[in-house]
């Protein structure tokens, strides 16, 4: 399986394409929801977490993502704390309108 074809990397890019930033309990909860089964407890979100967290860095490595934290972008190597997530301003320009 290549990476384009991870089903949590897809819906993240399909989540942020509407130029709104999001934070990583959101994708993971909205993910969830995608897959949720009726005898899910509560909390069954939490499962994505760290695979939401982890593809989030690595679309940001791969410069398809930006961190933000206080509506700033951050380097991804100083990502600590309360972050949210919008696609990197040339791929959001990119899927908006396309050329001419």
């Amino acid at each position: 399986m290549s990476e384009t074809e991870d089903p949590i990397r897809l819906f993240m890019l399909a989540a942020l394409a509407d130029g709104k930033s999001k934070a990583p309990q959101e994708l993971a909860r909205a993910f969830q929801a995608t897959r949720a089964k009726p005898n899910d407890p509560p909390d069954a979100w939490r499962r994505y977490l760290l695979p939401i967290r982890q593809q989030a860095l690595s679309l940001a490595r791969a410069g398809q993502v930006e961190y933000l934290r206080k509506g700033k972008p951050v380097d991804v190597e100083d990502v600590r704390g309360v972050v949210r997530l919008r696609l990197a301003a040339s791929d959001a320009a990119a899927t908006e309108s396309p050329p001419e």
